[in-house]
């Protein structure tokens, strides 16, 4: 690899699929518009809510990393104790959980007649306010993003040399201390672009806004893209509204990740070690603590959901062949969406590893991996308008609802896959380049005997993810989907809006079933064989 020309074109060929078709979606919004009129834009209206959204997305990223960095500290001091692999896996469902099931489950914990209010009763106290409005939309995004965070941050320490801990105990290092000198530098590599990413998923949320903001003095852009498009088919209103939320999407995201960085790596990292702070009683009674309260956060509504959708009618539900069919069409675009976005996010960081290592040009990959990213400022309500406008003068846009579905959702969960599968394939390359330079290690024997074992676990975890997250969406598939190619979140949406609750329950159970085990069997199959 050492003397050899980067290898460019599988990141010129993902960006092209990745930011080139989302601008491609934007130039066909504003085609459909021609006089777009500045009112469409700047009005009371819009300045009402982007006040409102930027204000809900702040506070959600704000309270989401205050929550999720002492629970990821805490399993990381603790890394060998029992059950820890099973309460990350946990940790790891309210990613792949759909929106709108969810909120079962909060409205069951937090609600005004909720189980919290009930033991506030019972006590003698008053119960909770009613859920809608800011605080019933903040609690649906921690309760999302916490576990998120505290998934993309775990890795950060183990990145911190093995040396770094001898050398913090023999001089007698404190857990304060430590904190601040070894774990604060490399966490203030790593939050931006977490809080990045929770910004914009809260900025451009749809569904928990919807169902929880309790009417239009509580609603996201997303939400009134959405109202223009397929309620109001008011485009000259939407497009103005996309185009606003792209440019702060954009503007946000490129004064976060700016302060953004990729420390460099060591050959002793990721190994297991013991840390100096994590043996005192204190330490162990503060770790646990923190464990406890992430997992009952979302063990909570978890709980809810499971005795809600049991006590529906789960015999007459199951009985039904469309709702099976539903469950293929769901494991369908959520398969076709996972592998669309970990094939892109690889090719895409092959090219930035070459990049930075081949090419000297750290910087320059960061670059690019952060111009791949930029389907995080392009909502799948904005990408997927655009395409509906793009293909509607030359396909019959919706009888392609579930390839439309998947493609939206493959091409939005790109950065995910990019974040999972590239740090791990730069870190290779640190560490093995010039030995495979000295063997003649190059092309497939390469990937195949080095890059491959090294990367699979984290390729698993990508498909498994943006499976399981493609499967329940209800976005995209409400775009374009109808009656006759419904997916099971839209069969519950549906049942929502007829409120048909105990059907409802039993659907939000059966999604969770299909996206929990469409991750847990894709992220099996990655970890078997797969180097550690």
């Amino acid at each position: 690899m050492v003397g050899h020309r980067p290898l460019l074109w599988p990141g010129v060929v993902a960006l092209a699929a990745t930011p080139g078709l989302a601008a491609v979606a934007i130039v066909a919004l504003l085609g459909a518009v021609p006089d777009l009129e500045t009112g469409a834009i700047v009005n009371s209206y819009t300045f009402r809510i982007l006040r409102f959204a930027l204000l809900q997305a702040t506070l959600s990223t704000l309270l989401s990393i205050a929550f999720a960095v002492p629970v990821a500290r805490a399993f990381a001091r603790r890394p060998a104790f029992p059950g820890r692999a099973f309460l990350i896996r946990l940790m790891g469902l309210p990613l792949v959980m759909p929106v709108i099931v969810a909120v079962f489950g909060i409205a069951a914990v937090w609600g005004q007649n909720g189980a919290i209010s009930y033991g506030l009763r019972s006590l003698g106290f008053s119960g909770l306010s009613p859920l809608y409005g800011l605080a019933g939309i903040l609690i649906a995004h921690v309760f999302f993003n916490m576990p998120l965070a505290v998934r993309l941050l775990l890795p950060v320490w183990e990145t911190i040399p093995g040396e770094t801990w001898r050398l913090a105990g023999q001089i007698g290092m404190n857990s304060w201390v430590i904190l601040r000198l070894i774990e604060l530098p490399r966490l203030a590599s790593a939050v931006p672009g977490v809080a990045t990413l929770i910004f914009l998923l809260c900025f451009t949320s749809f569904a928990a806004v919807l169902t929880l903001g309790g009417g239009p003095k509580a609603a996201t852009l997303e939400v009134a893209i959405y109202h223009a498009l397929r309620l109001e088919f008011d485009i000259a209103r939407a497009v103005g509204l996309a185009l606003l939320q792209v440019g702060v999407c954009a503007a946000v995201a490129l004064v976060l990740l700016k302060f953004s960085w990729t420390p460099p790596s060591v050959s002793t990292e990721g190994r297991l070690v013991i840390r100096p702070d994590a043996q005192s009683p204190v330490s162990v009674l503060i770790d646990m603590a923190w464990i406890v309260a992430g997992i009952l956060w979302i063990a909570g509504p978890l709980a809810a959901i499971l005795i809600a959708g049991l006590a529906g009618p789960v015999a007459e539900v199951l009985a039904r062949q469309s709702v099976w069919a539903a469950a293929f069409r769901s494991l369908a675009v959520g398969a076709g969406s996972g592998f669309l976005a970990v094939v892109l996010g690889i090719m895409l960081a092959m090219t930035t590893r070459d990049v930075a290592i081949r090419g000297k040009r750290p910087q320059l990959a960061d670059r690019l991996e952060i111009f791949g990213s930029q389907t995080l400022v392009v909502s799948p309500v904005v990408l997927g308008a655009g395409l509906f406008v793009l293909l509607l003068p030359f396909v019959p846009v919706f009888d392609l609802a579930l390839p439309l579905a998947a493609l939206v959702n493959g091409l939005v969960a790109v950065p995910y896959a990019l974040r999972l599968v590239g740090p791990v394939l730069r870190r290779t390359a640190e560490h093995h380049d010039r030995l495979c330079g000295s063997i003649g290690l190059t092309g497939w024997n390469r990937v195949r005997q080095l890059e491959w074992p090294a990367a699979r676990r984290n390729a698993a975890t990508a498909m498994a993810l943006t499976s399981a997250m493609a499967a329940g969406d209800l976005t995209a598939i409400a775009l374009f989907g109808t009656g006759r190619e419904a997916t099971l979140s839209l069969l519950l949406y549906q049942a929502l809006g007829s409120y048909r609750m105990g059907e409802a329950a039993v659907l939000a159970l059966l999604l969770i079933g299909v996206c929990l085990s469409m991750f847990v069997v894709i992220e099996r199959l990655g970890s078997v064989g797969a180097r550690t």
